[in-house]
């Protein structure tokens, strides 16, 4: 048993594809399958059976849900017509929280085609998740003359609304427990604080032959940095993670700090209406999604999306120097509008459209694919977790593991299926990056001129300055004298046993307010020569612009 916790360092998930767009069920089952056998991937609560959290994100299953309607008396909901939105919602206040829902669709133009109650088996949930169990339904809507990208925009908009209705509706269970899991024209999510072992007995829609998809993203979740919950279960809106994030806290204030700058005239001036995107009370997944799902309705590709926001290392960078050096540029581009989400990070992200696989520039998760004979894509962060389904190798005719910063991408729906380097060469050459970046002005170029060689202060006089300024003997040796003469920031201690500046009767410089916060689990250590290669000193310094419009660098 010790062995076998010991292994549980890291979400699980995956997903499967058709390239040539086939919806079937046996994508679903199989999904489920893959799904359960990465249970030893999650953590459940004491009672051995509430799970961290485990869910689908699929194809939204018309077949099965045009059952329902007939049998209701409604009209067959059309693919990419429609909008269904998955929806938790407090049991003591379900009625209420569809009304809410219900009013800011129909404020923004839109008919409320019908409810449908997700029948589930609730004697499947562990007791303490049972505790926090939603009320889970279905919400169907329209708009006339709006279809595929800008229905998605749309319903992105209504989502928007309801969550800052609920919030500003002055009841905390309302507040805290209305989550729409996904509302949109062409996916959707199953998820809930369960084992991925019985997701599909829970919601018995996925046992339900007519529920079809031509392709199926599967998570189980191992909570790290938060409490577990039903809406942090994954997948999210538009990803699915396996890692952390260790630059969340500076990801959140650069995001707080520049959102107003967001602006794109597919908004029509609303942009203001979508803030705040990230929120500190939500996961690293969650914020991470809600990035990206903003930045992918407001025009942009969705590889382009996860690879803006997860870099890959691109300097001294061999391989990118001889086979793709264009992408350089437009990583470079993309690091002085905003700061990379940065850690060990899996990530698998579908817009309905395509689906793919990322890995940060680290590479410390693993992520293994399979291209079958029958144009099937399969990706998993676990090896045997299909059974021969994978492993047949008559069957295999492309496989292979994502290396650090890498990416792949299916497109279902032109049945393309691209690795790494097609994919950045593409992105890379859409704009003129380099063009762009020749307005960025360095450092070193404005003063080419050498250090002096003598002191320019008296001696006594530099003492009076430093002592005026807070500075101490150990200062001035350790870090002013270090950084003078190596240009770099120094590093002397593993440890620091100075007592907090908030709670300090002296006096104490601004900055020995400021700690630096470090990642808490199942990092693992990075060798020097990697380090080299995936960190960086370099700053940027001015403004950084709005991230939506697409200009040179000034």
């Amino acid at each position: 048993m010790d062995t076998i916790l010991s292994e549980r360092d890291a979400c699980g998930v995956g997903f499967i594809a058709s390239l040539e767009g086939k919806r079937t069920h046996k994508t679903v089952s199989d999904a489920l399958r893959a799904c359960g056998c990465m249970e030893h991937r999650g953590a459940c609560s004491a009672d051995n059976d509430s799970g961290d959290g485990a869910g689908i994100m699929t194809q939204i299953p018309w077949k099965l849900l045009n059952v329902w309607a007939a049998e209701n008396g409604l009209a067959e909901m059309a693919d990419g017509e429609v909008g269904v939105g998955m929806i938790f919602l407090p049991k003591d206040h379900v009625d209420k929280c569809k009304a809410l829902a219900e009013e800011k669709a129909i404020a923004e133009g839109f008919e409320v085609v019908g409810w449908r109650a997700v029948p589930v088996d609730e004697s499947i949930v562990g007791q303490y998740a049972k505790v926090t169990l939603p009320h889970i339904e279905q919400m169907f809507v329209k708009k006339a003359g709006v279809t595929g990208a800008d229905l998605e925009r749309e319903l992105f908009v209504v989502r928007k609304s309801m969550e800052q209705a609920a919030l500003a509706s002055g009841n905390d269970s309302i507040a805290e427990n209305f989550y729409v899991c996904n509302i949109s024209c062409k996916t959707i999510v199953y998820k809930g604080m369960l084992r991925s072992a019985v997701v599909g007995e829970f919601y018995l829609d996925l046992k339900n032959e007519d529920y079809e998809s031509a392709f199926s993203i599967y998570h189980r979740r191992f909570s790290t940095n938060t409490n577990p919950k039903w809406p942090l279960a994954q997948p999210m809106r538009m990803l699915g993670h396996n890692g952390e994030i260790n630059t969340l806290l500076g990801n959140l204030n650069w995001t707080a700090s520049k959102q107003a700058t967001f602006s794109d005239e597919v908004w029509e001036g609303r942009e203001s209406e979508m803030m705040p995107l990230c929120t500190s009370s939500a996961s690293d997944s969650a914020n991470l999604d809600r990035l990206a799902e903003f930045l992918i309705k407001s025009g942009r590709p969705i590889e382009e999306v996860i690879m803006l926001l997860v870099p890959e290392a691109y300097r001294n960078h061999p391989e990118m120097t001889e086979e793709y050096p264009e992408a350089a540029d437009f990583y470079e581009y993309w690091e002085g509008l905003q700061e990379g989400w940065d850690g060990p990070a899996l990530l698998v992200f579908s817009d309905g459209d395509k689906i793919g696989a990322h890995l940060d520039r680290n590479g410390l998760r693993p992520a293994r694919f399979w291209r079958t004979s029958d144009n099937m894509i399969y990706v998993a962060s676990e090896v045997g977790v299909l059974g021969d389904v994978i492993t047949n190798a008559k069957n295999i005719v492309r496989k292979g593991r994502l290396g650090p910063g890498h990416i792949l991408l299916a497109d279902i729906e032109n049945g393309t299926f691209k690795e790494h380097k097609e994919v950045i060469s593409e992105l890379a050459a859409a704009k003129p990056y380099r063009e762009w970046l020749d307005t960025v002005r360095k450092l070193k170029d404005l003063n080419p001129g050498k250090y002096v060689e003598t002191s320019q202060i008296e001696t006594e006089t530099c003492l009076q300055l430093q002592t005026a300024h807070g500075y101490g003997q150990e200062d001035v040796q350790l870090i002013i004298e270090s950084m003078a003469a190596n240009g770099i920031e120094p590093t002397f201690c593993m440890g620091d046993d100075v007592p907090l500046a908030a709670l300090s009767d002296r006096p104490q410089m601004i900055s020995d307010y400021f700690k630096q916060r470090f990642a808490q689990v199942t990092n693992p250590p990075i060798d020097p020569l990697r380090e080299g290669l995936v960190m960086s000193l370099e700053m940027r310094v001015g403004a950084k612009g709005n991230m939506l419009r697409l200009v040179p660098r000034l």
